[in-house]
């Protein structure tokens, strides 16, 4: 940070007033320039992102924020010019300033936005897609994400790792439980999106560096991701913002640490099973009667293939139940 980009001289209240005014919605962070650093994953999910959009069918880009990373992904596709961008791409936001905010920006590429609650199921058919994305997603759904994949189709995304950030949030709300090193854990989520039926094709985690050079930039970010810090505001956490900003000033940035893991999963193709060949029955014999003599066997008829009933499941084993 040098002094242009904040003159010597601005007070703590000025500082907390700009961390404060700043407007939050979507997922642009370019306001940190000069005032936060973060590394960036070695996998690169933007670009990356931009490979699978090319040449893909059907896309569903799950909490897509203001649609920042997703539009990015299709310039990218748009300026390669060496696959076609997806036939169908729609995106859900559950945060209504970010529903209007990708709306706006992805409605000239052709994508809806559809308004979804995070914790809502997803309102579209099973089997509907062939790729879907998320980068960041509160808590990924994996029975809702496996249903609506097609057979053969993927899931790609970036998720947030477990105690990111934790050196900041403790310092707000102090030690947190051990449970919460579990949680968000590329292991667990493994093992869950394994337990919705997919299979794991790819997961790479990584921690990163963070740095905070003045408070306005530790106001605007504990506003923007709203789940680091409950219910944040300044007047209640004003001491201790208060005693970070002198230890910025005197001391240098603060340090934390973000963890990220990209993670790629694929629904299997449907396998045949050997329960669902059809199968014959015969009608039975008619049984003799006393005292009368026995009548002649009736021979069998050949009998009728016996079909699975509707939502019983099939070859392709069902579909992934909802959490």
């Amino acid at each position: 940070m040098s002094d242009d980009d904040h003159p010597q001289g601005t007070t703590f209240e000025e500082l907390l007033a700009e961390g404060a005014a700043v407007p939050t919605e979507g997922w642009d962070f370019s306001w940190f320039e000069g005032r936060a650093t973060e590394e960036r994953p070695s996998w690169g999910y933007a670009v990356s992102l931009a490979g699978r959009l090319a040449g893909a069918g059907a896309v569903l880009d799950i909490q897509t924020g203001g649609g920042e990373v997703l539009d990015f992904a299709l310039a990218r596709v748009a300026a390669a010019a060496t696959a076609p961008a997806p036939v169908l791409t729609v995106a859900t936001e559950g945060w209504p300033a970010n529903v209007a905010r990708a709306t706006a920006l992805l409605r000239p590429r052709g994508i809806a936005v559809v308004a979804v609650p995070e914790t809502a199921p997803l309102p579209f058919a099973d089997a509907a897609f062939d790729l879907v994305t998320s980068r960041h997603p509160v808590r990924p759904r994996w029975g809702e994400i496996a249903r609506v994949l097609r057979p053969g189709g993927t899931y790609f995304a970036q998720h947030v790792g477990p105690r990111s950030v934790y050196e900041l949030v403790e310092y707000f709300l102090g030690p947190q439980p051990e449970a919460a090193s579990h949680d968000r854990h590329p292991d667990r989520e493994r093992a869950e999106a394994e337990a919705a039926g997919l299979e794991i094709a790819d997961l790479r985690a990584e921690r990163l560096r963070i740095e905070f050079h003045d408070i306005a930039a530790v106001v605007h970010f504990l506003r923007k991701v709203i789940w680091m810090v409950p219910d944040f505001t300044v007047e209640a956490h004003q001491p201790r913002l208060r005693a970070l900003h002198e230890q910025l000033t005197g001391q240098g940035p603060f340090v934390a640490h973000s963890t990220r893991h990209l993670i790629e999963a694929r629904r299997p193709l449907a396998r045949p099973s050997a329960w669902a060949e059809p199968l014959t029955r015969a009608a039975p014999s008619s049984p003799p009667r006393s005292p009368a003599p026995p009548s002649p066997p009736v021979p069998p008829r050949p009998g009728r293939p016996v079909r699975p009933a509707p939502g019983s499941g099939g070859p392709s084993g069902g579909r992934a139940a909802r959490p």
